[in-house]
């Protein structure tokens, strides 16, 4: 993963709970703290393999709602020469990946998450290289150095931050993945990789191929 320029400080992390009620229902303590490369505010309760698992950050300085406008079908030719092998378009401003099939059969639009600031987004052109089913998930170098506290291995399973299925890209760390964590779909909520439901994964996982393109704008 790409290190943030500006980490903000550990001494800077604020807790507090808060309860609140939905639907005349008691609901779960909200549990406030800051994400440690942008300084915004995360709404959420940990509580999975990892302290970010169940966190969405909110960003206060803009519209929290999703670019809906832009959420829609594209043509893949502006943005690749040929479909051979397939191609996924991740468009980071919608927060929506694009895929389609060589053959042009098949074309489908799924909801993601992106990365939670400008240092750990990485755009343009790479492929796939790994599929993995029931993926593990082990911290960078980077994160266990931000994070020592964080587990040096997580077995697949509820509490993965990989979700079910994994894309391995070319670029080191990154991967199209799953999230057993709903909330954080459409939303600034990974530390670079891309995030879609479960069942979205798994449907892209059995679309694609070795040699997939992937281009991220």
């Amino acid at each position: 993963m790409i290190t943030p320029k500006n980490p903000v400080s550990r001494r800077n992390f604020l807790t507090a709970t808060a309860a609140f009620g939905a639907a005349g229902l008691a609901a779960p303590a909200l549990a406030q703290s800051y994400d440690p490369y942008t300084g915004q505010p995360l709404q959420g309760a940990a509580g999975g393999a990892t302290p970010d698992a169940g966190m969405v950050q909110i960003d206060q300085t803009q519209d929290s709602r999703r670019n809906i406008s832009s959420f829609r079908m594209q043509d893949w030719q502006p943005y690749f020469s040929n479909l051979k092998n397939g191609a996924i378009l991740v468009d980071l401003t919608s927060r929506a990946l694009h895929y389609w099939s060589e053959d042009q059969s098949v074309y489908k639009l799924f909801p993601t998450s992106v990365p939670v600031s400008a240092d750990l987004t990485r755009t343009g052109r790479t492929e796939i290289i790994k599929k993995v089913k029931g993926p593990t998930w082990a911290p960078t170098p980077e994160m266990k150095k931000r994070n020592p506290e964080w587990p040096d291995f997580v077995p697949a399973g509820p509490d993965n931050p990989l979700g079910t299925h994994a894309l391995w890209l070319s670029w080191q760390y990154y991967r199209i993945h799953g999230t057993h964590d709903t909330r954080k779909i459409g939303r600034k909520s990974s530390n670079g990789c891309i995030g879609l439901y479960n069942e979205h994964i798994q449907q892209l996982y059995d679309l694609t191929n070795i040699g997939t393109q992937v281009l991220l704008i």
